[in-house]
């Protein structure tokens, strides 16, 4: 299988340069008319297969499926297949992070064979990058995005601390990434998360992967933040977007039309 990271380099340039979130929080089925259960949550994921067909990367928000046990995780396998068999790339938002055997467990569910196998999962490194192993040693067909600078206030306390060669912890984890995608073209298959919202970010230059980029839309962020945190580095940048497409539903026309404005926002990205 061609790696993650050429797959997600192609379809980027292939089908604009978006993430965009599957985020069916209760607010968000009422607001869509839905019932909050298992039955509004599969209506609500139908209609964003529908919607996200065209997209290159799609990210459910894993815990929200969750929150319904084991019919919540059957839509989210439906929805997973269903994405993907129409070719669309899927980022399993699940943060999933630990040591040993029980971190090979999660990459076994999320990046294996089984029915929640995405093309790529969001991974926490706060346990030592090297207990991501289990996941990254899956080898680049799979991709990991790891949380290295989030916009949430609380994440300085941890992310923004200097480790004793003088670098900040942020900036560790998007290095130990770079430095699984050496040798990678034309984009490794380890990425970062780094919010649209923060007042700045790790240095990227070296990185040769993905940059994913919530937290544009609604919760603030937009292309001249985008502009403003990466500088040059803007080939691998993935701006992903969640409330302001999602609030435009439930009608299947005007979740695309709201894709298309954003898309046509960030024009500048992968020339």
């Amino acid at each position: 299988m061609t790696s993650f990271g050429a797959r997600l380099h192609s379809a980027l340039r292939q089908r604009g340069p978006l993430c965009v979130g599957i985020d069916p929080h209760p607010e968000l089925l009422l607001e869509w008319g839905l019932t909050v259960d298992a039955s509004g949550l599969a209506q609500f994921a139908d209609l964003c297969v529908q919607a996200f067909g065209d997209v290159a990367l799609v990210k459910p928000q894993v815990a929200f499926f969750e929150a319904y046990g084991s019919a919540g995780f059957a839509v989210l396998e439906r929805t997973i297949g269903a994405l993907r068999e129409g070719g669309t790339l899927v980022l399993a938002d699940a943060k999933r992070g630990d040591i040993g055997s029980t971190m090979a467990a999660y990459a076994q569910a999320w990046l294996g064979d089984g029915p929640l196998a995405s093309d790529a999962v969001t991974v926490s490194p706060y346990l030592g990058f090297g207990s991501l192993d289990p996941a990254l040693d899956l080898g680049p067909d799979r991709g990991v995005f790891v949380l290295s600078a989030t916009s949430n206030p609380e994440g300085g306390q941890v992310q923004r601390a200097v480790v004793g060669d003088g670098r900040t912890v942020d900036q560790v984890m998007v290095d130990e990434a770079g430095a699984r995608n050496a040798e990678a073209e034309p984009l490794g298959s380890v990425g970062v998360v780094v919010g649209a919202t923060l007042t700045a970010a790790p240095d990227l230059s070296t990185l040769n992967g993905p940059v994913l980029m919530p937290g544009v839309g609604a919760q603030g962020g937009g292309p001249h933040d985008v502009r403003r945190l990466v500088g040059e580095n803007l080939s691998a940048v993935v701006p992903s977007v969640s409330r302001e497409v999602l609030r435009a539903g439930p009608s299947v026309p005007a979740l695309r039309d709201a894709i298309g404005r954003i898309t046509e926002s960030f024009a500048f990205l992968h020339d």
